[in-house]
């Protein structure tokens, strides 16, 4: 009996993950708000993923963390909402693929604000989840979650049950972007 070996030609295609995909056109962006303090009665904080008007991008969700440094905390998910207080701007952002020269540059914001007051306006509360000291809450949309400019993302960290209690967080995302078509 002869033994024969026979060459298989494969296609050369492969799935992969939107996420890689994106990120290798220079597409995905990752960044964080840190050292979110939340602590006083009626007192929360909350960062933001905010797509300018003039930005020419579609902003695509595609994950998202909150992590309790201390304390418990509650996170309220927004959509397109005003939230209170006065903004900060993180530069806790960057593109995932830093092999391109230059490194590409997100048009969405990555907003914070700390111990605010108040609730958002407008929007939509999408959902809330609760999380315990030191744990991370995690979200993967893949992309689920679509915002046109003048759109935003935003999670409100909070403790309403232990107002008096010590509390702090940070929220991280990572999304990408893709241009609007006019047709």
């Amino acid at each position: 009996m002869a033994w024969y070996h026979r060459t298989v030609e494969l296609p050369e295609n492969a799935d992969v993950p939107i996420s890689l995909y994106k990120s290798m056109q220079g597409k995905y962006f990752v960044g964080y708000a840190d050292n979110l303090d939340f602590t006083g009665p009626g007192v929360n904080a909350w960062a933001s993923l905010y797509n300018p008007p003039n930005s020419g991008v579609t902003l695509y969700i595609n994950v998202w963390t909150a992590t309790s440094l201390y304390g418990i905390f509650r996170a309220q998910i927004w959509f397109n909402a005003r939230m209170p207080g006065t903004p900060n701007f993180s530069s806790l952002v960057t593109a995932a693929n830093t092999s391109i020269d230059p490194i590409p540059s997100p048009k969405t914001l990555l907003l914070e604000a700390a111990n605010t007051t108040g609730e958002p306006v407008g929007g939509v509360k999408a959902f809330v989840r609760r999380g315990g000291p030191e744990s991370t809450l995690t979200s993967e949309v893949g992309g689920r979650y679509i915002f046109g400019p003048g759109g935003s993302f935003s999670i409100l960290l909070s403790n309403p049950e232990t107002p008096q209690e010590p509390a702090s967080g940070r929220v991280a995302f990572g999304w990408w972007e893709e241009p609007i078509c006019t047709f």
